[in-house]
């Protein structure tokens, strides 16, 4: 029988948590429409090149049944971020329908049957991680680098590896404004049309103009920037830094004919204006479009590494502590030497024997860093591995394999999902650390540790070559460390009371 000082304490304690609970469900309410809104707005705006992705996908599908070698000879890298970019745009506002159609309809449930749905402890975990607000604001920023590191080709204003007349371009500041010349010289194909008739032939040059669309953004005329220009009769007199040019009009897109501009301006049809949010570096290329490039590099290194670490030393927890004997002595001592030897110094070692590689990387990295979780995941197999449930299992002869995947790996994951969380923003630190080195992701290839050291010697200054790229990293292992510390007082029975 409840008292009646109980009564209203608990009702108290459930009028004080209605307040957060409703605001949170709002927040997501809000997020997710704002992301769902922004996606679509993505697609309409780079209809264009969403379309042509899925098209050479379509035809490169085909490509490779019929001749596997010639797509071989033509694929390459660049347009496979185009194709994982249209996927991840058209894919993700329909996984937000879904999710927001069961999240209206489950809470409809709860509202018709209150009292009545018992939860899991995984749901009870996430309603308490839903709780911490400081995590989930963390949880949408990197919602939002990630989504910036699927979509760059797309949301990238320009090209990361274009040294676009530098003369002009170089060192701009952030929200530098400069205007071109639209030339009627088709930009320069990477991928020679192929000569000769036959399905694979027109399906391989249908490829390479699509790749050549993608890789020019849709725009296929040369773009040449200036620093003014002046029209003289039939002759476009331009300005490039110290240098004075001529161009004839006939050799310029549009038909020179006048337009007014929002501010009263008026201005010929073949001058375009570009904006350089982020300011440009020593050969004039966009930061803003290298710092989105940068993060595809950094992320999914800190995602790979910590996967394959995190993975590994779970095997091998899990086999030392329940075999126990000469495996557990044999693989703790290998772990005790590797902890022991400076890891920082052996990854030198390898990079500077093996060479520097993205590749390398990744794996130099997750074979130096499993160690933490192999000894976390023994700990609690020493433990697991003589409660009943464990010799209940053995007693039916379960096999090992069956006991150690089925009962024991699943009861140490709540350990192992705080140290993955919380390790990914150090791992993207030491990647960053490397490339700013010298020993890892090789210019041109943008990562933002090496776009940090491309601006080290001119900080005073262009600050913004490695202000911008810095925040980045600051910002990514500062959400990763707070959604890792929300991990852990959601599973931490004792924390999230």
């Amino acid at each position: 029988m409840k008292t009646e000082s109980g009564t209203s304490s608990s009702l108290h304690k459930t009028a004080t948590n209605a307040g957060p609970i409703r605001f949170q469900h709002k927040g997501s309410i809000i997020f997710l429409s704002v992301a769902f809104i922004a996606f679509i707005l993505i697609i309409f705006v780079k209809a264009d090149l969403v379309l042509i992705s899925f098209r050479s996908m379509f035809t490169a599908a085909r490509l490779f049944v019929s001749a596997p070698k010639s797509l071989q000879a033509i694929f390459t890298s660049e347009i496979l971020e185009f194709w994982i970019g249209a996927i991840y745009l058209c894919a993700l506002p329909l996984t937000l329908i879904v999710v927001s159609g069961n999240k209206f309809w489950k809470r409809a449930d709860e509202k018709n049957k209150p009292g009545q749905t018992e939860l899991s402890l995984g749901k009870i975990s996430f309603r308490a991680f839903m709780r911490q607000s400081i995590a989930l604001y963390a949880s949408a920023v990197i919602f939002i680098l990630y989504s910036l590191a699927f979509l760059a080709p797309f949301i990238a204003p320009f090209s990361p590896y274009d040294q676009q007349d530098f003369l002009v371009t170089a060192y701009q500041p952030p929200f530098a404004r400069l205007q071109a010349l639209v030339l009627k010289q088709p930009k320069t194909l990477t991928i020679p049309i192929q000569t000769g008739s036959g399905i694979t032939v027109e399906l391989a040059n249908s490829l390479i103009s699509d790749f050549q669309k993608l890789k020019t953004r849709n725009e296929p005329n040369t773009v040449r920037f200036i620093n003014e220009y002046r029209i003289d009769g039939d002759q476009v007199i331009y300005r490039q830094g110290i240098r004075t040019k001529s161009i004839g009009i006939a050799e310029l897109a549009g038909s020179g004919k006048t337009q007014e501009l929002a501010g009263g301006e008026n201005r010929p049809n073949f001058v375009i204006e570009r904006t350089f949010m982020f300011g440009t570096d020593q050969y004039g290329r966009d930061i803003l479009s290298r710092v989105i490039y940068g993060s595809k590099i950094s992320l999914s290194i800190g995602f790979l590494v910590v996967l394959i670490s995190v993975s590994l030393g779970t095997i091998i927890g899990v086999s030392s502590g329940y075999f126990g004997g000469w495996v557990d002595a044999a693989m703790m001592r290998i772990v005790d030497i590797l902890i022991a030897f400076p890891a920082l110094f052996l990854i030198l070692i390898i990079i500077a024997t093996f060479g520097n590689s993205i590749y390398l990387i990744v794996i130099t990295l997750s074979f130096t860093g499993w160690m933490g979780v192999a000894r976390i995941v023994r700990s609690q197999v020493l433990s697991l591995k003589e409660q009943e449930f464990i010799l209940a299992a053995k007693s039916l002869g379960l096999s090992n394999m069956r006991i150690i995947f089925r009962h024991l790996a699943p009861n140490t994951m709540t350990p192992v999902i705080i140290a993955a969380t919380l390790r990914i923003g150090s791992i993207i630190l030491t990647e960053a650390g490397l490339s700013f080195l010298g020993l890892g992701v090789q210019p041109p290839t943008p990562s933002w540790g090496n776009i940090i050291n491309e601006g080290r010697d001119s900080l005073l200054n262009y600050w913004w070559i490695s202000t911008f790229p810095g925040i980045a990293i600051l910002t990514t292992v500062v959400c990763f460390n707070l959604i890792g510390d929300g991990v852990r007082d959601a599973l931490d029975p004792r924390m999230r009371g």
